[in-house]
């Protein structure tokens, strides 16, 4: 007899900040994640993330009565259920990619913790054991300039940061230029300095403030257009000086297959909480490598998804293949968010940090975390 899931929590969880933050499409005062609980009949326990608000019914209502009494360690069989039952009404993205991806995580997390093995090793094993990340904060907050921010960006290169992102999109063209040029001044050319819009501009006003950035040294311009504008980002990508990147938002092989096989990327940013879990997640990243884009996954919640996204970028090849590979360069790099979230700092008894740039992929099975239970149930309430 095999293993049987036998049922599924989730929980949203919401942790306020002290300062307000911002970007492009808006300002929050607190933080907020979905994850999911998957029990099975042997008292092993898988968690996932990406289950937040409407995306938790989609789990219990259409994924739950169709997995429940089914192998969990089954991962591509029940990926593929899962993504069947949303098929026929084109639901597998938003919310429903969403779904399916903290489900997914789940399964590997149990399906690591029946057998011993780290999700890494179930994916084949490391070329690396460590991932090099960069700081993403310097959001906009109220009062900021020039001190704070500057001091924040400061205190990432203290830290042994080699890299950093920051907001453009929120403020007024010229502000926004010239807060880039006070970072890149604070920071030193030998850091990496990368912009982040949120989708913010349309493709001319992308390239004109792109043109005005690139005497900045801008590694990279991420998500300079709508999500879904594959010739908008063509036409900034053909514009610029600086790599062009995107991707968290997509979900599923097929929505990132125009904008792999067109090369509207330079950088590939898939999310493990909306791709599709870790199923999905390497199998974009493995068709991205494939096409000579460099996979740099994007990261923005619980230490579920830091773990998940560890392991996947753990056996990503070098982009392409070097003797000393370099992050940045053919090494993949991870955003490490270093935002305020009691929801990231909470959840684990050793929250993940970084040395010199990199962080350690977890050792343990599954995902290699334990979650405190009563945090979650602390955060959820």
């Amino acid at each position: 007899m095999y293993m049987k899931i036998t049922g599924f929590e989730t929980f949203n969880l919401t942790s306020q900040l002290d300062r307000p933050f911002g970007w492009s499409q808006g300002w929050i005062d607190h933080r907020s994640v979905g994850i999911v609980k998957v029990t099975t009949d042997e008292g092993i326990i898988g968690w996932g993330e990406g289950s937040g608000g409407p995306a938790a019914t989609v789990v219990h209502d259409i994924f739950a009565p169709n997995l429940i009494g089914e192998d969990p360690t089954n991962r591509i069989g029940l990926w593929q259920k899962m993504f069947s039952l949303l098929y026929n009404a084109n639901l597998a993205g938003g919310l429903g990619g969403s779904a399916i991806s903290a489900v997914d995580s789940a399964l590997w997390d149990i399906t690591g913790k029946a057998t011993g093995l780290s999700v890494s090793e179930l994916l084949g094993g490391q070329i690396r054991d460590k991932i090099a990340v960069y700081a993403t904060g310097l959001y906009y907050t109220e009062g900021e300039f020039p001190t704070r921010l500057l001091e924040e960006a400061t205190g990432y290169v203290d830290a042994g940061f080699k890299g950093m992102k920051t907001k453009i999109g929120g403020l007024p063209m010229d502000e926004d230029i010239n807060r880039v040029a006070a970072l890149r001044h604070a920071i030193g050319p030998d850091i990496k300095l990368m912009v982040d819009a949120n989708q913010g501009y349309n493709a001319p006003s992308a390239i004109r403030i792109g043109q005005r950035l690139a005497e900045h040294d801008v590694l990279w311009f991420e998500e300079p257009v709508n999500a879904k504008d594959v010739e908008g980002y063509l036409q900034v990508k053909s514009a610029l000086p600086m790599a062009i990147s995107g991707g968290e938002n997509l979900r599923t092989r097929y929505e990132f297959n125009d904008f792999l096989t067109r090369r509207a990327y330079d950088i590939v940013q898939p999310d493990v909480i909306n791709v599709g879990g870790i199923t999905e997640m390497r199998n974009v990243a493995m068709m991205a490598n494939s096409l000579g884009i460099q996979v740099n996954p994007h990261v923005w919640g619980s230490p579920i998804m830091i773990a998940a996204t560890l392991h996947i970028a753990a056996t990503l090849p070098p982009c392409p293949p070097s003797h000393d590979p370099e992050p940045f360069v053919q090494e993949p790099v991870m955003e490490f968010d270093r935002t305020p979230s009691g929801i990231r700092d909470g959840l684990v008894a050793e929250p993940f940090d970084q040395v010199d740039g990199f962080v350690a992929v977890p050792t343990g099975p599954g995902l290699g975390i334990e979650i405190d239970e009563d945090a979650v149930r602390r955060l959820a309430s």
